[in-house]
């Protein structure tokens, strides 16, 4: 996007933002161009329960993922046994608690159409291993978890000029199950979530015709984790009745622990964040980051939210930016037990 086309529509998007009275805030950089250690495939961020803060693109490697707060460090790099490590392609990552009081890392893995458990034990060995997936699935793009029984949901699209149903998809996966299930098919999705009852699930849904977006919903399911199975959809957002930004991909999703949803703009360097009932709350604006790909809230209280993209003035590098807020992540609260005091950290 050209500087002239973005600056307008900041200029439009505030001055909407501003006619309906929502406040519109501004995040601080954290990882800028001259010293990121990712590429401009950073995404899929993720929170474990200590509060730091993940990403994909380590060393601009599509197969490794790092750290991004409190320090940039390598997490893992490598494939599962038995993947094809030239197609290994991570693009979002999740933390988990295991029943013997570990826990995991699921990442996304495009290319081989699974998700790949990565569990780091206390002896410092990791093991690497096929959580589960499916040739037919498109991606994963995205993934969310579950945290009562560590079920998966995974998203992914096929983009085309003139999206059809089908470009996009639903599909689910249980512990010990290893073949994931498939839920639906959709317009073009990506970001995915699930509310902290667990009883919502978020998807976005966008749509191509003449190769051209025109037009990009948060659509919203009732959800039953025990058996996986979505139903009642309705949309939550439309975001060309909103704002006039249908034409903007939405990318992360992640809502904080009381159900609020923060939602990346991909385009015009902004996030959204919604009320559970759907209303807007505010926006937050980046000044780094134009192509905003995916967010987490973390920190030492889980109430530091992370944002990531590649470097506006130098698009070979992935950037961060963060903004604090009042209420903690709802993956770091589910990980971390609850905890309002703040809890030992790499960086501690």
């Amino acid at each position: 996007m050209y500087l002239s086309s973005y600056v307008f529509g900041i200029a439009a998007l505030a001055s909407v933002a501003l006619s309906q009275g929502v406040p519109v805030h501004q995040a601080k950089p954290l990882i800028t161009k001259d010293h990121s250690q990712f590429g401009p495939q950073i995404e899929g961020t993720g929170v474990d329960a200590q509060g730091n803060v993940y990403a994909v693109n380590f060393n601009a490697l599509k197969n490794s993922t790092g750290t991004i707060s409190p320090k940039q460090a390598e997490f893992f790099t490598g494939n599962a046994p038995g993947s094809d490590a030239e197609k290994t392609w991570y693009n979002g990552i999740r933390f988990v608690k295991l029943s013997d009081s570990g826990s995991a890392a699921y990442l996304a893995d495009v290319g081989n159409h699974q998700v790949v458990q990565v569990t780091k034990g206390v002896n410092g060995k990791t093991s690497v291993e096929r959580f589960c997936g499916d040739s037919a699935i498109l991606q994963p793009n995205d993934i969310t978890v579950a945290h009562s029984n560590n079920r998966v949901f995974m998203s992914g699209m096929n983009y085309t000029a003139d999206s059809k149903v089908g470009d996009g998809d639903l599909w689910t996966c249980l512990p010990g199950d290893k073949k994931a299930v498939k839920l639906g098919e959709f317009y073009r999705t990506n970001g995915i979530e699930i509310s902290p009852d667990e009883k919502t699930l978020y998807l976005s849904e966008s749509q191509n015709k003449g190769g051209a977006v025109v037009s990009n919903n948060i659509l919203k399911f009732d959800l039953d984790v025990a058996s996986g199975k979505v139903s009642n959809k309705k949309v939550f957002v439309d975001f060309g009745a909103l704002d006039k930004t249908g034409d903007t991909d939405i990318d992360g999703m992640r809502c904080d622990a009381k159900g609020n949803l923060y939602v990346s703009r991909n385009g015009i360097g902004k996030v959204a964040k919604f009320t559970p009932d759907g209303k807007l709350d505010s926006y937050i604006q980046l000044s780094t980051i134009d192509f905003v790909g995916s967010l987490e809230l973390g920190g030492k209280d889980g109430k530091t939210l992370h944002m990531v993209g590649r470097c506006k003035d130098d698009e070979k590098k992935g950037c961060v930016e963060t903004f604090n807020v009042d209420t903690p992540g709802n993956a770091f609260t589910k990980l971390s037990g609850g905890n309002s005091e703040p809890v030992k950290r790499c960086d501690a």
